[in-house]
């Protein structure tokens, strides 16, 4: 299964070079056979033994782009794409705001051609999903894409779902789901480990999960991942906005996420003299403990929001939420108070596309009201000290994780003992840090010592980047305070 999936992928990928030379990125061939691939999909549904009414209105159905070629195919194809994305539903997800990118009739008709030599329903759904998933890795790993910000390592989504442990008939949402890493990582951890009943199966499809996407690429690719892998039909489970905007409609049991990792909110105006200005973007919403521009932190405080009483929540955070001042103590300070804040894995760096970030994955369950704090006590395990990856030469990967999943003990995570790297700190100690901080270490680091063995440049240098302007944003808050005094 994976030589044929790997293969197909390799075919796809090689005419995406031919492309490149017309200025075709790989995020827009990418999208461009997502266009293409769910269209033929949807005619082969249409066919025997499926006989499916399809979604696709007859003008702009696959038949219509077959029959065509040179400037006619062309028309056709831009026309497809401008009114498909009209539509409501899953169609709307997919073609939303849809451009054709390959300018040479005669490229895109080879491209026609190439994925109509595929019976794609007939493909195994998880060869389909690794050729899709391996595509959306390909365009990650091209820097200039910009698409690595949506891809979260999959070591790190599997080990996080592992501990965490979805069960049948479980909601899950992600607000911020990029290409659905998270999603996917779920569902198969539900199939592999459950003999799901039919009721449960159709639960698993069409009411399981549910995503928040900001950016109409990614939410078309995740829309796409997920319907290859047999999650969704003709609605989309899969939205597009802003999910801090405004106060969850439904709550979950599962929420596992990566938000971007940009720290401030931000908008564009246009002020007297034309100019274009940014403003910072807060969110006033009486379920938020805190008002902010950090996005990390308003995420934070959506997660709590999002969750059942009950649920559970992984949430990959940036540093500066363990230790950022004002706002960011209010939060630490309740989040410990009103929820189970049980687990913190301090993740190394050179694991993110984004070079230099450091990062950090909170575990905690909301809980009901009560006067006492629901955290006893928050286990850290450190995963960075010591610990550098890099994203080609030495990236992260599922054995990485085994000593992090077997310290966390899933099965019962109230019998842990302490390692190495593996330590408990009780709340009456935490709640006495200055700032209500959680940037706790106590391995000593050998890079300060050992000038051999000291990172790569360019995560040095993003690791100062980060930290200056971090620095710089603290500092730019203070004077706005100051000056509204």
């Amino acid at each position: 299964m994976a030589s044929e999936s790997a293969a197909l992928v390799q075919k796809l990928w090689n005419y995406c070079n031919v492309l490149r030379d017309d200025g075709v990125s790989y995020g827009d061939y990418v999208e461009q056979l997502t266009y293409l691939l769910f269209l033929k999909m949807a005619d082969e549904q249409s066919r025997p033994p499926f006989n499916r009414p399809s979604t696709i209105p007859d003008e702009y159905n696959w038949e219509k782009l077959t029959s065509k070629d040179g400037d006619e195919l062309e028309l056709q194809y831009r026309h497809t794409l401008e009114n498909l994305g009209k539509e409501s539903g899953l169609l709307g997800i997919i073609f939303r705001k849809s451009l054709n990118k390959i300018q040479d009739p005669a490229k895109l008709k080879r491209l026609v051609d190439l994925i109509g030599k595929e019976t794609w329903i007939g493909l195994d759904m998880d060869v389909k999903g690794e050729i899709y998933e391996g595509l959306l890795q390909k365009n990650a790993e091209d820097t200039k894409s910009g698409a690595g910000q949506y891809f979260t390592p999959r070591p790190l989504i599997q080990a996080i779902v592992e501990v965490t442990g979805p069960k049948p008939l479980q909601t899950i949402t992600d607000p911020a789901c990029g290409t659905g890493g998270f999603f996917l990582a779920e569902r198969d951890y539900l199939v592999k480990n459950y003999n799901l009943d039919r009721d449960q199966s159709r639960f698993l499809k069409e009411e399981t999960f549910r995503g928040v996407e900001i950016v109409d690429s990614a939410a078309r690719l995740c829309a796409m991942n997920l319907y290859l892998h047999g999650i969704g039909s003709d609605e989309s489970p899969i939205s597009v906005g802003d999910s801090l905007l405004s106060e969850p409609k439904e709550h979950f049991d599962l929420v596992l996420t990566n938000p971007p990792f940009g720290k401030k909110s931000s908008y564009t105006i246009i002020n007297g003299d034309g100019k274009a200005e940014k403003e910072k973007q807060t969110y006033e919403r009486d379920d938020f403990w805190a008002t902010t521009s950090n996005k990390q932190l308003n995420f934070l405080q959506h997660v709590k929001s999002l969750l059942k009483i009950n649920g559970s929540a992984a949430v990959v955070v940036p540093d500066n939420v363990l230790f950022e001042g004002g706002a960011g103590e209010t939060i630490r300070r309740k989040l410990l108070e009103e929820c189970d804040v049980h687990t913190l894995l301090r993740l190394p760096t050179g694991i993110f596309y984004a070079q230099g970030v450091k990062a950090n994955v909170i575990f905690f369950d909301r809980k009901p009201g009560r006067e006492e704090p629901w955290t006893d006590s928050l286990w850290i395990y450190d995963l960075r000290t010591n610990i550098h990856f890099t994203l080609k030469e030495n990236p992260l990967t599922t054995e990485d994780l085994k000593d992090f999943i077997a310290c966390y003990n899933p099965k019962n995570r109230h019998e842990r003992r302490e390692t190495e790297r593996f330590r408990q700190f009780g709340y009456d100690d935490l709640i006495k840090r200055d700032k209500v901080s959680l940037d706790i270490f106590w391995l000593k680091d050998d890079s300060l010592q050992d000038t051999e063995n000291l990172p790569e440049p360019d995560v040095i240098a993003g690791e100062i980047t980060d930290s200056l302007q971090t620095a710089i944003e603290q500092f730019s808050e203070i004077y706005e305070d100051l000056k509204a005094e």
